[in-house]
């Protein structure tokens, strides 16, 4: 594809697509970019496979796309230009039945979640996003840099997956993994933000349901997910014959176990490598060892590093030292400490409710210098074969429904602004989890502003306090509360201090006009597919 200069596009000429058949708007070759973002249906299987295993502990652990302080930036009036031809809509699918009854609270949409991947440096990360509307029910709208590495290599990013409804590492409707992502080519090529939209087509979604432990002919014969178990057995079974145990085989491994460890004081020349290997040099090797909080506290700062005693810094944790957990392990952990077996701190944050909702450990180690030797221990095990289970969950319009799509709006209408915010603002103050949805509601201001750091000169601009991580979620116009559908007509891609508080107060989207329906389109033509039978066999 050619470059081209921004604002000298050829304008799309885009008719009203037709609700049922989405028809193809009449229009100029639009400016596009499609990438995939999956190799094919194995790769997609292990992708998802990476998100759910453990119990989702990579959702878990993802943190929000990295805005900090300075990304935070101030709006000036921009440009003024916004509708480049008709105004067209895309109906929604999928909606609640509708209601008389007057309803006081806001109905979070079902379509909306968290979209998760990995950046350039391979961190988990995740942004906001909604299933809109498509020919194939197969279709995801969130920000162009929620699915382009703008901070890394300007490519697509990796293991990208879309949970709707997601909480706290769970997946109620599935996980559906991307296949293309479409954006403006001035967003891709650019890092322009007046595009800094992306409409990604998804695979049909599965969730993990289960795992069985097999025979070997059976394994060989799994075309889904399977690995292979370790179980421990003794002496007296393997000696029994291997048989016993049919198809599954036993083995045996000798293995060098330290014994009658004690401290030492350093050696002459700590800094020699040798000393800081597994094994040690002469059995001597530096240790970090669990205390208690009393413990460390009485410990002294660490001087050259190889000190007996001294506080040891662990890898882990936030700026406070926490490590994120679970509910199960924090409950775990509470029971071990009351036993005195765990030795660190427990920490659970409550909301404004007084209701758990985030959980935390902190341990405290100090360094010491030990010595041992060893001896030889023979291990026996079997090698189990399990293969794993997976269930198809489908089309993800047909199971949460689609937004509509609008573009070439009037600005200056009301919509709800969906997303999942939690960066601290500027200022340190940090009131959003990252673990439910909010939103923001009001009228879009009726002028467009520049965005200078982004390349942006017409976005619209909304009211609102929500931080990064909401950056991807839909802006809904004509917004039904008791159907809970409305039309995409925006996605939340800066966040802004306008009155210099060092608090974010506005948040800003592109205005939807003819190219980004020009992408929609390109998009909205990528059938749906299958990565798992209904058997739960990994689909060639």
């Amino acid at each position: 594809m050619n470059p081209r200069v921004k604002h000298l596009l050829a304008p799309l000429a885009v008719a009203g697509l037709a609700t049922a058949a989405l028809a193809s708007p009449a229009q100029a070759a639009p400016e596009y970019d499609r990438d995939y973002l999956t190799a094919g249906k194995p790769s997609a299987y292990a992708i998802a496979k990476f998100w759910l295993d453990a119990n989702g502990a990579a959702l878990k652990k993802a943190t929000q796309y990295n805005w900090d302080s300075k990304d935070v930036t101030k709006l000036v009036r921009g440009q003024g230009d916004t509708s480049d031809g008709k105004p067209g809509l895309v109906a929604p699918v999928g909606g609640e039945k509708g209601t008389s009854a007057k309803i006081k609270n806001v109905n979070l949409p079902k379509t909306i979640g968290k979209v998760f991947f990995l950046d350039h440096k391979g961190v988990p990360r995740w942004c906001s996003g909604t299933s809109i509307q498509s020919r194939y029910r197969n279709l995801v709208a969130t920000a162009g840099h929620c699915a382009y590495d703008v901070e890394g290599n300007q490519e697509v990013v990796s293991n990208w997956v879309f949970v709707p409804g997601y909480y706290q590492g769970k997946a109620p409707w599935g996980l559906y993994v991307g296949q293309a992502a479409f954006t403006h080519y001035n967003f891709s090529a650019y890092e322009d933000f007046d595009h800094d939209y992306a409409f990604v087509a998804v695979y049909d979604g599965f969730v993990l349901d289960g795992e069985k432990k097999v025979t070997a002919a059976e394994f060989a014969d799994w075309k889904g997910g399977k690995w292979i178990e370790p179980k421990t057995i003794t002496a007296d079974e393997y000696a029994a014959g291997v048989s016993k145990y049919g198809p599954l085989g036993g083995y045996r491994k000798e293995d060098k176990v330290a014994t009658n460890v004690e401290t030492v004081n350093p050696p002459a020349n700590p800094s020699d490598p040798a000393y800081l290997t597994d094994e040690g040099k002469g059995g001597v090797k530096l240790l970090a060892v669990e205390v208690t909080s009393y413990d460390y506290g009485k410990a002294p700062d660490a001087t050259n590093g190889y000190k007996n005693g001294e506080k040891y810094i662990s890898k882990s944790g936030d700026e406070k030292g926490r490590t994120p957990i679970s509910k199960e392990e924090y409950d775990k952990l509470v029971k071990e400490k009351a036993a005195g077996n765990f030795l660190g701190a427990l920490t659970a944050v409550k909301d404004k409710n007084d209701v758990e909702i985030e959980w935390y450990k902190t341990q405290y180690f100090i360094k010491k210098w030990v010595k041992s030797t060893t001896t030889t221990t023979t291990a026996y095990w079997l090698e189990q074969y399990v293969i794993g289970l997976a269930k198809s969950t489908g089309r993800i319009g047909d199971v949460v429904g689609g937004q509509g799509f609008a573009w070439n709006q009037k600005i200056g209408q009301p919509v709800f602004a969906f997303g999942y915010p939690a960066d601290a603002h500027p200022d340190g103050d940090k009131p959003y989890t990252g673990l439910t949805p909010k939103y923001c509601y009001g009228k879009t201001n009726a002028a467009t502003y520049a965005v200078n750091e982004y390349k942006a000169e017409n976005q619209i601009a909304l009211k609102c306090s929500m931080t990064g991580g909401a950056d991807g979620g839909p802006w809904l116009l004509k917004y039904s509360n008791a159907k809970r559908v409305g039309y995409v007509n925006g996605v939340t891609s800066l966040f802004h201090d306008q009155d210099g508080n060092d608090r974010v107060d506005y948040v800003s989207s592109p205005y939807f006009d003819g190219d980004a329906a020009g992408v929609y389109h390109q998009a909205n033509a990528v059938r749906n597919t299958k990565i798992v039978s209904d058997r739960g066999e990994l689909l060639k």
